[in-house]
């Protein structure tokens, strides 16, 4: 079992890290927060790959292990940890809550990625700041300089491996903006993605968009223009300890909003095809991925993860009994999104 306080590494710029800070707030969830070089400093475990953010929990032989990926991670900590749970109880809206939840955080984050690293004010900005979460408030100019030129270089070459190119720039930039109009929607009618209490998409959302909406010059403008209330609901889920909630308000996944049916409209603008797109070429060896969209061709460098989290989300569908199997694909029928479920790879 899982010993409290929880420690994890992470930084504010880090939308992951974001999304499970809000999420253990949530769900009074006790934490130690790492930030920088306080986890080398306490011995911490490396993990294979370094991401963030990195949970230090104990594995099966009860040895502390890093632990990234926030996905499996807020389900392990719904097994571990009781109470105010993030994910449905119905299995229909559990689906549909995962399905968001990965659409914001592999589909979401291109267009934070785009506009911190694409802009140049948002290169100047994060190039100022982010570093000192790593190196310190503290640590000298010409350090802080040196640093910035490194970090700026480094992330900036890094803008083709989420799909951001000449090519998709457009594509990624109308694509937020539709996202802005459509929660600005559904927020006109229900606090939450999953009702009137955060499921793991709204934890999920809420990272990316503290970035978005928070952070970068340019997308922090064009939110705050085009919505005051997607603004403010960033501000109000980044911390929703107060929050009581009651089993009565999760959503229907029988009757969901029609706010909520036109966002997973919006999945098969990019999210959908480009992901399925990606699993054929990993499937078939190639590097490439190359699919037609509804505003233009879309390339970008196969990701191998996208690959296994469309194979999550099919496994939970396939999870559901005949009943709520008819009434996902109904869903995902209208949404036009029924390939995601149905397509040969």
């Amino acid at each position: 079992m899982i010993d409290l306080p929880v420690a994890f590494k992470g930084a504010p710029a880090s939308p992951y890290t974001r999304k499970m800070i809000a999420l253990m707030r949530y769900r009074h969830i006790p934490y130690r927060f790492l930030v920088g070089m306080a986890a080398d400093k306490a011995g911490m475990p490396k993990a294979a790959v370094e991401l963030l953010p990195t949970f230090y929990l104990p594995n099966a032989e009860g040895v502390l292990a890093a632990v990234t990926d926030s996905t499996p991670l807020i389900r392990r900590l719904e097994q571990e940890v009781s109470g105010r749970s993030a994910l449905p109880p119905d299995p229909l809206l559990a689906l549909i809550d995962a399905l968001l939840e990965d659409f914001a955080d592999e589909w979401v984050t291109k267009a934070m990625f785009h506009y911190r690293w694409n802009f140049a004010d948002g290169i100047d900005k994060a190039g100022d700041i982010l570093p000192q979460h790593f190196v310190g408030v503290n640590a000298d100019e010409a350090l802080l300089d040196a640093t910035k030129a490194y970090f700026s270089q480094r992330q900036i070459a890094r803008l083709a491996v989420v799909g951001s190119n000449d090519q998709t720039a457009g594509m990624i930039e109308a694509s937020y903006l539709r996202l802005v109009d459509l929660l600005d929607a559904h927020l006109r009618v229900q606090p939450f993605l999953m009702g009137q209490r955060p499921g793991a998409s709204d934890f999920a959302l809420y990272g990316q968009l503290s970035q978005l909406a928070h952070f970068d010059p340019t997308s922090m403008a064009l939110t705050l223009k085009r919505s005051r209330r997607v603004f403010a609901w960033v501000e109000l889920v980044e911390d929703l300890s107060g929050l009581e909630p009651h089993s009565s308000d999760w959503a229907s996944g029988d009757a969901l909003q029609p706010t909520l049916l036109a966002l997973l409209q919006e999945l098969a603008q990019g999210y959908v095809p480009v992901l399925l797109a990606n699993a054929r070429a990993r499937a078939q060896g190639e590097k490439q991925v190359t699919v037609e969209l509804p505003a233009g061709l879309w390339q970008q460098g196969v990701v191998p993860y996208q690959a296994k989290c469309l194979r999550w989300l099919r496994e939970q569908f396939v999870a559901l009994d005949a009943q709520h199997q008819a009434s996902a694909r109904q869903i995902l029928q209208t949404a036009g999104i029924a390939q995601l479920i149905d397509d040969t790879l």
